[in-house]
């Protein structure tokens, strides 16, 4: 356990750890804006008191795409949240538009995000009250917002969508859905945690060593759907960041137990290039199975809750995995709220910085994807 809430079992080997060790030092000390995101004293770019009204809008929009809007979804998904928002986040050629009053959340940070625009110009009505946080002047949707003289929070243009989720893009949704901003910002008390400093470092070392032997699969194996969001925008996170210069890790969601139906067979006696991490949280108001006018005939699950048998399946991968001498570490997560969340985010990003790093890599840009939106808007002109 490297904080009060999260169980965390990390890789099994001994790795060599000065290199890691050194390169988060030296990070800590660096007047780094993406890790000052992470800290309590980020000041946020927004006035709430400009926008508390809005909260009281019953019903939600958030349009965007990547890491505008997965931050937000992992922190919906995660936390019981009582506001019901809608995530628009990727193309849908029908979409059934509802004439109801909603309070739009509109977030690009270049303003010029083809799917966000598409979206948000066939959503939009007159009714609706819209925020856009954007950060160009001469944009499209910078220069929408004015027309329909909406709220446009500033986008701070050293943050990248993959790493915004504790500023202001991540953190005024959160409001917006009546959480504190200020408790998912724990990096503050992280880096004071030697606990947690440790594993740290111990977990990259250890992701080092596994690419090296060409271990280059990350399946991300979740048992519970509240993590779903979570798992999507660290998909982002390690893909955008380490895909680079013929190097990467591939991160791959694996829902559980369903895939033990599927996929398991192939993670157990496939090729032996993957490495795993477990993701898990026991539910205390677990359906349990009590009938047992159908269950005379199998007691193997008589007065059980539908959470024991899923943690039993959790137990048994873990312990097949270490008979084969398959590499993993688990997090067992014990509270799901915005301070066990923001551990999380923190530690995922320290850990994706630090492999860049370690790979000689820039862990945040990303070169290549323009060249599918360069193709694109070629594409679309000559089709006028």
């Amino acid at each position: 356990m490297f904080t009060k809430n999260i169980i965390f079992k990390n890789f099994k080997k001994k790795k060599k750890l000065g290199k890691v060790k050194k390169n988060l030092s030296n990070l800590l000390k660096e007047n780094n804006e993406v890790l000052n995101s992470l800290k309590s004293t980020y000041n946020n770019n927004y006035n709430f008191k400009k926008i508390f009204k809005l909260k009281k809008k019953i019903e939600m929009r958030i349009i965007g795409i990547g890491g505008s809007i997965s931050g937000a979804k992992a922190i919906y998904d995660f936390l019981p949240v009582k506001k019901k928002v809608h995530f628009i986040n990727n193309l849908e050629t029908r979409v059934k538009i509802k004439k109801k009053n909603y309070l739009n959340l509109i977030i690009s940070k270049s303003g010029n995000t083809l799917e966000t625009i598409a979206n948000t110009t066939t959503l939009l009505s007159k009714k609706d009250n819209n925020i856009f946080i954007t950060e160009h002047k001469k944009s499209y949707l910078y220069k929408l917002a004015e027309s329909l003289k909406s709220e446009i929070i500033h986008h701070n243009n050293f943050i990248g969508g993959r790493y915004s989720v504790l500023s202001e893009v991540g953190m005024l949704p959160a409001e917006l859905m009546g959480l504190n901003p200020n408790k998912f910002r724990q990096l503050n008390n992280l880096v004071k945690n030697k606990k947690f400093i440790n594993e740290l470092i111990f977990n990259v070392s250890s992701i080092l060593s596994l690419t090296k032997k060409n271990k280059m699969n990350s399946i991300l194996i979740n048992y519970n759907k509240n993590f779903d969001g979570l798992l999507e925008w660290y998909k982002q996170l390690v893909s955008e960041s380490l895909g680079k210069k013929g190097k990467g890790i591939l991160p791959v969601i694996s829902n559980m137990p369903k895939d033990n139906h599927s996929t398991m067979q192939l993670y157990l006696d496939g090729f032996n290039k993957n490495f795993f991490t477990i993701f898990f949280s026991k539910d205390k108001k677990s359906n349990r199975i009590i009938n047992r006018k159908y269950i005379d005939n199998y007691k193997l699950i008589e007065n059980k809750s539908i959470s024991q048998i899923i943690y039993a399946q959790k137990m048994a991968t873990e312990r097949v995995f270490l008979k084969k001498n398959i590499p993993f570490r688990s997090f067992q997560i014990n509270k799901l709220d915005e301070k066990t969340l923001g551990e999380l985010f923190c530690f995922f990003i320290l850990e994706t910085i630090l492999i860049g790093r370690s790979l000689k890599l820039n862990p945040f840009d990303q070169p290549a994807v323009e060249l599918i939106k360069k193709e694109t808007n070629k594409i679309l002109i000559r089709k006028r």
